[in-house]
């Protein structure tokens, strides 16, 4: 067998030594495109002017698979795609990844000399900012597999396609350019209303941004404070307060205090239009910040594949919310809780299989090591107060009097299963979508913490507010599957398995979302993922390999 080291070496000295590639044609230009992809395979890549562009595999592969003409002969096409691509800040990106002024400058340098290499050069930098260019529309710039292995969503080419082979038709066709990219490349309403926002708040801050708002003591209704003149123009910068309001009155009337409840659902607060610690901090937040956290939400959702009619579930981890999405935008909307901040709720996607109604619930591993067999040992009747039965191993239920509770540390040799009933851990129903980190969809007894602004009280999965709306959502089924018919199926007490459409449950992580209306909603970045895919983002062009 040849070790991975040895046959890496037998590989590269194999480029090192590759002949210069076959070139039939006596086309100068062809000649200076073969000679620069073959330093291409060798060096993994080659200059132009000041740019490093290239890599061994797909431009490579784009070339010889054309004998090395060039790709790039229209000139009418060279300036739609440059047109194209200076669109792409709409969506959050950086205009510099794209080689936009590089392709700008040897275009003139090529129409100046008429040089083959010029001309070879040109055709590179066009070839290597379109690869850019899809790769980022089509997958994202950021792989998110690389800051977070939980992350599962798909990132195959087109099923019957390959690349080397689709990027000449994109760039030859007769099609417009963005036709054929919205051809491909189906944008949710979601997406696309953000992408609104994110051009609203870069007009906010074209115009300066919005003023800060002094920090002191908790504003209340009814205050008379110099500090309500800042917040009132705080407020109208952002739309909470309609424009052409006063925004002289230092008394915090009851218009205001509307104001503040609307900036504060927006942003995941308590909403009870006093101005405190929280609220200070989020008045506060440059807008600048809001951009940055639009674009990392456009980038998160550019990682996500989605046909354009399908029915689907997605959950929003920092906004603790579950939604019930179809090609039309948001159905339905409910409250979720997520979890813990040491206990994290992973981003990834899984496929809806069934639902269970009067499930049973078996304490996993880790729950029972930190939680329950500290309870147990704490209190002999945690277990019956809780409707917890101790099964052996083969299945039957045994007194846990007769257990040495004490003797035990981490692990014991019997199974704990909490009954049905309306105080089980999982509630009255759970949503079943098989995944390696054991998270589902369920309802819960601890109904009252739903209330609060930030939900992180889970151990990793999620809690809906209204899970039989859920399930009749997700059977759109009337005349079987009702509402009333589910709660008749809870009301017998026996336990039901249910089997479901296969729908997609996505779970992701937007800390800039949107509120039912369309307005921008913006939310803490309770596990701390920002930063990290921030720097990415700001970050060089790397292009990562595709699944297979």
């Amino acid at each position: 067998m040849i070790r991975r080291s040895s046959l890496i070496l037998l590989l590269t000295t194999w480029l090192l030594a590759a002949p210069a590639p076959a070139v039939e044609s006596t086309d100068p230009v062809v000649q200076a495109l073969a000679n620069r992809l073959e330093q291409m395979q060798v060096a993994g890549s080659v200059q132009v002017r000041d740019t490093r562009i290239g890599g061994r595999v797909l431009l490579p592969a784009i070339y010889a698979d054309r004998d090395y003409r060039p790709l790039w002969t229209r000139p009418e096409r060279v300036q739609e795609f440059i047109d194209l691509v200076a669109t792409a800040p709409a969506d959050g990106l950086q205009l510099e990844d794209y080689l936009v002024e590089e392709i700008r400058t040897q275009r003139a340098a090529a129409q100046a000399s008429n040089s083959p290499l010029d001309l070879a050069n040109l055709d590179l930098l066009l070839t290597e900012s379109v690869v850019r260019y899809g790769y980022h529309q089509l997958f994202g710039k950021v792989n998110a597999t690389e800051l977070d292995a939980n992350v599962n969503f798909s990132r195959k080419f087109f099923a019957d396609r390959e690349p080397a082979e689709a990027i000449p038709e994109f760039v030859e066709s007769a099609t417009p350019l963005k036709a054929q990219l919205d051809q491909f490349v189906h944008r949710t309403p979601v997406y696309l209303a953000l992408r609104v926002q994110l051009a609203e708040h870069r007009e906010m801050a074209a115009a300066g941004g919005w003023p800060m708002v002094a920090v002191g003591e908790t504003l209340h209704p009814d205050d008379t404070d110099p500090r309500v003149v800042q917040l009132r123009e705080r407020l109208i910068v952002s739309g909470d307060l309609p424009p052409g309001s006063d925004v002289t009155s230092a008394v915090f009337d009851s218009a205001l205090k509307t104001a503040v409840v609307r900036f504060q659902q927006r942003h995941g607060l308590d909403a009870d239009g006093v101005v405190g610690t929280n609220s200070y901090a989020a008045l506060n937040v440059p807008v600048e910040t809001r951009i940055d956290q639009i674009r990392l939400s456009l980038e998160r959702l550019r990682w996500v594949r989605q046909d354009r009619s399908q029915r689907f579930i997605a959950v929003n981890i920092a906004g603790f919310r579950v939604f019930f999405v179809s090609g039309d935008g948001i159905e339905w909307m409910t409250r979720a809780m997520v979890g813990k901040t040491y206990r994290q709720t992973p981003v990834f996607r899984g496929t809806l299989s069934y639902m269970e109604i009067n499930p049973t619930w078996t304490v996993p591993p880790g729950i029972l090591r930190k939680d329950k067999l500290p309870a147990i040992k704490r209190d002999p009747g945690y277990l019956a107060a809780h409707n917890i039965s101790v099964l052996d191993r083969d299945g039957r239920k045994i007194d846990p009097a007769t257990v040495d509770w004490q003797s035990y540390k981490n692990s014991i040799p019997y199974t704990l299963r909490q009954e049905p009933g309306p105080n089980n851990a999982l509630g009255e129903i759970k949503f079943i979508f098989p995944n390696k980190h054991f998270v589902f969809l369920h309802d819960t007894p601890s109904r009252g913490l739903f209330a609060r602004a930030e939900r992180t009280f889970s151990s990793g999965c999620i809690r809906v507010e209204d899970p039989f709306q859920l399930a009749e959502e997700i059977m759109n089924d009337p005349a079987q599957w009702s509402r009333p018919a589910l709660e008749e199926v809870r009301d017998s007490r026996q336990t039901r398995r249910i089997t479901t459409p296969k729908l997609p449950v996505l779970v992701l992580y937007l800390t800039a979302s949107l509120e039912v209306d369309g307005r921008a909603r913006f939310l803490k970045d309770v596990y701390e993922r920002d930063g990290r895919l921030l720097e990415a983002l700001n970050g060089p062009v790397v292009i990562s390999e595709l699944d297979g």
